[in-house]
């Protein structure tokens, strides 16, 4: 088993949640929602299938980009973790108006639901995109990607799967390079082991585009599961 993990990589705000949103929380949660229990979850039971390729996106604040996904990729299932409940609410309305079916969310600290509830190869793909940046160098121990996590991470990963990291920070982009590149289980799909273009297929999240009007550059990381 990991130690347990005494710093959290975020912090619970009284953040507003609308009257929609609560709403879709209490009447969409049982259709899309799965509950961290503290045992393993059945993602076979989860999505009715288990012959499906899996991605999970850690992390995904208004769902813009999962949500995105699983609406044009319904051959896939996507997995959502994400402790903000206003992110949740709102990815859970978008969900419903596009009628997408192969999308489940847990709401909770990712670190514990995958430590915990995923068994070890369980996705093709992991993305997490725009983490918090905790800029502040007094705050940076509270960085969500570090070597424990992304040894987490390749372990979850099926052979051959793919990790996919973005940031508009410089130099947490330089620690999750030193990062991954310290990880045996993953191999860089840079040649140069560095940075990779941004993904056409990525979609464009609101985390971006603020780091875009705030003049910041965007980085982009990719690793294969050996």
């Amino acid at each position: 088993m990991y130690p347990q993990r005494r710093i959290r990589s975020f912090v619970l705000r009284a953040g507003r949640v609308t009257a929609a949103q609560e709403r879709a929380l209490k009447e969409l949660w049982p259709a899309y929602g799965l509950e961290f229990t503290g045992t393993r979850l059945d993602l076979d039971a989860a999505f009715s299938r288990a012959d499906a390729p899996r991605c999970l996106e850690i992390g995904f604040g208004a769902g813009e980009v999962i949500g995105s996904l699983a609406k044009t990729h319904p051959h896939i299932d996507y997995l959502g973790i994400e402790v903000h409940r206003a992110g949740v609410g709102r990815l859970l309305l978008a969900a419903a108006a596009d009628d997408v079916r192969n999308l489940r969310i847990v709401c909770h600290d990712a670190v514990e639901v995958l430590k915990v509830a995923i068994e070890a190869q369980s996705f093709n793909e992991i993305l997490i995109f725009f983490p918090d940046p905790w800029h502040k160098k007094r705050h940076r121990k509270r960085r969500l990607i570090d070597d424990e996590f992304i040894q987490l991470l390749a372990e979850r990963l099926r052979g051959g799967g793919i990790l996919r990291l973005a940031t508009d920070w410089a130099d947490y982009a330089e620690q999750m390079l030193a990062v991954c590149g310290a990880c045996a289980q993953l191999e860089s799909l840079s040649p140069t082991g560095g940075y990779v273009d941004r993904p056409a297929a990525r979609p464009s999240s609101r985390y971006e585009r603020r780091g875009l009007r705030l003049g910041h550059a965007v980085w982009d990381l990719a690793y294969r599961r050996r």
